[in-house]
């Protein structure tokens, strides 16, 4: 490996390593950027399985051992090697997971690419939180669909925080950003699949119906946590379909309605 230990912080490699607050990880992981941050081994892994080319690692001394076997085939990835208490000051928090990794940010795929053969894709709409996004991504990888597509407001998948809570999962799953529902609906139709949109509506079908006579090919659209779907998307959908709730609860959390949904139609 090549491995560059470090006594100060005033290497221009570490930049993308400074200050990791949500804020400053936006503006590393932007498609202009180029870069996101992988945390912990077994993310990195999955990173590097999909293809993903590493920029650098950082890692404490003590967690030095077996990143030859992870990186192998990546000679030439600087390691960056510090103490606790330097490396804490750099990135703003304990480095308890064992490594971080800046990855060169992939290209993003053609929709038709990513859903080529799909029978159950989710489909992202302008959903802020970056802990719901990569909690879907692990209820798709767990329980079952093939793809997800992102609105052009959407969170980022790749942001830290969204690659941690899905365990990685957005790295293997894949996804991409769909234009605005006047050209993604028609690009969704002509590809055969029945667009059903989660939502509350007195015109809505319950899951567990909509299940039992499932179509072949589904587009499960999930909302905002605040607003829910939109007017547009909603005009799209083919279906609109609720979760029945019992004590007066009309709804669930995003991610958790992701998966119960999934559940129902695996």
């Amino acid at each position: 490996m090549k491995i560059v230990r470090i006594e100060s912080l005033e290497a221009p490699e570490l930049k993308d390593y400074a200050g990791l607050t949500d804020v400053v990880l936006r503006r590393l992981s932007e498609p202009q950027g180029g870069l996101y941050i992988a945390e912990s081994p077994k993310v990195i892994a999955r990173a590097l399985r999909a293809g993903h080319r590493p920029r650098s690692v950082l890692v404490q001394e003590q967690w030095l051992d077996g990143l030859d076997e992870l990186l192998a085939g990546h000679d030439d990835v600087p390691v960056f090697v510090g103490s606790p208490q330097l490396l804490e000051s750099l990135t703003g928090y304990n480095l308890h997971r064992g490594a971080l990794a800046s990855m060169h940010r992939p290209a993003m795929r053609p929709v038709g690419d990513v859903i080529d053969g799909a029978r159950r894709i989710v489909v992202l709409e302008d959903i802020a939180d970056h802990t719901n996004v990569g909690a879907i991504f692990r209820a798709v990888a767990g329980i079952g669909a093939d793809a997800v597509l992102i609105s052009p407001r959407c969170a980022d998948p790749l942001y830290r925080r969204s690659v941690r809570v899905s365990m990685g999962t957005v790295l293997q799953v894949p996804w991409t950003r769909i234009p605005e529902w006047s050209a993604a609906a028609p690009l969704l139709h002509d590809a055969g699949f029945h667009i059903a949109a989660l939502a509350l509506s007195d015109e809505a079908v319950s899951l567990d119906h909509f299940a039992a006579a499932a179509p072949e090919r589904i587009a499960l659209v999930l909302g905002s946590e605040g607003d829910g779907l939109s007017r547009k998307a909603l005009d799209a959908a083919d279906t609109v379909v609720t979760i029945p709730m019992m004590h007066g609860v009309d709804s669930l959390n995003v991610a958790s309605a992701s998966a119960v949904a999934l559940y129902m139609l695996r």
